[in-house]
């Protein structure tokens, strides 16, 4: 966004990283959906053209071949609505596991088409505001971790999990960015997102906010530390390795413990 002297850039880095729909040899890559025409199998051309759109029975089998649903009754459909364009209509696909594990998709198509477009996130993009406009008033961007300074014309927001290889993977770059690269000319600021389908991240998000609230400074430091050992942390063994990031950034133990078993942190 840019507003004056500022411009502000919100980065979701989350990335989902696929859903496991059944049995491994039926596991759906989701996560690299991006925009791929959905072809819904007509017999023949001939026959394509003379159709009308398809009924919802017959996209479900379609969409579930197409993402390597084991059943299709894991699919749900929502109502057609006006799409972004003039003449479009979308409709939202929910893919649930049964387990609490959903992925949402998004399908658009024309009027009696019987092809469409699936998209896991689009943009609608004006070339006349190529800055689009973030709103970030329902953002809470008070009281987070920061690097860079207030008066930095760039502001980064970034969404991320300590269980996310992904996030680890950008970590490392917008980091250097803001220490190295473009330092004291950019601000990054923190956004805690743990994703339910991670075991530990959560628990992590906390005990990085606790380290936060003893030493700003040392929220980076359990940052570094949780992604750097990504591979190694587990839900048994978490604690030990917070207590190791505390003892090595010099805070208080039992102030610590204290903040992770509150209602504070996780607030």
């Amino acid at each position: 966004m840019r507003d004056g002297k500022s411009r502000i850039a919100v980065v979701g880095l989350l990335v989902m990283v696929g859903l496991a729909l059944g049995a491994p040899s039926r596991l759906a890559s989701l996560h690299n959906i991006s925009y791929a025409n959905l072809w819904l199998g007509r017999a023949s051309a001939a026959e394509a053209h003379a159709s009308a759109a398809p009924t919802d029975a017959q996209l479900k089998t379609a969409l579930q071949k197409r993402l390597l649903v084991p059943d299709p009754g894991m699919i749900t459909l929502g109502a057609p609505s006006p799409g972004p364009i003039t003449g479009m209509t979308q409709r939202s696909v929910t893919i649930s596991n049964g387990q609490g594990q959903n992925l949402e998709l998004k399908y658009f198509t024309t009027a009696n088409s019987d092809k469409g477009i699936l998209t896991h996130e689009y943009v609608v993009f004006d070339p006349a505001n190529p800055w689009a406009r973030a709103d970030l008033k329902s953002l809470h961007l008070n009281d987070r971790a920061t690097l860079g300074p207030a008066s930095a014309r760039v502001t980064i927001i970034e969404f991320a999990d300590f269980e996310c290889p992904y996030c680890a993977r950008a970590f490392g770059e917008i980091e250097t960015l803001v220490n190295t690269t473009y330092k004291n000319k950019v601000r990054l600021i923190w956004k805690n997102f743990p994703l339910g389908v991670h075991a530990w991240a959560q628990q992590a998000a906390i005990a990085a906010e606790c380290a936060r609230q003893q030493n700003p400074s040392a929220f980076w430091t359990f940052a570094s530390s949780f992604y750097r050992d990504q591979n190694d942390i587990t839900p048994q063994n978490l604690r030990a390795h917070v207590d190791q990031y505390a003892s090595a950034a010099g805070l208080d133990g039992k102030a610590l413990n204290a903040c992770i078993l509150s209602d504070a942190a996780e607030a």
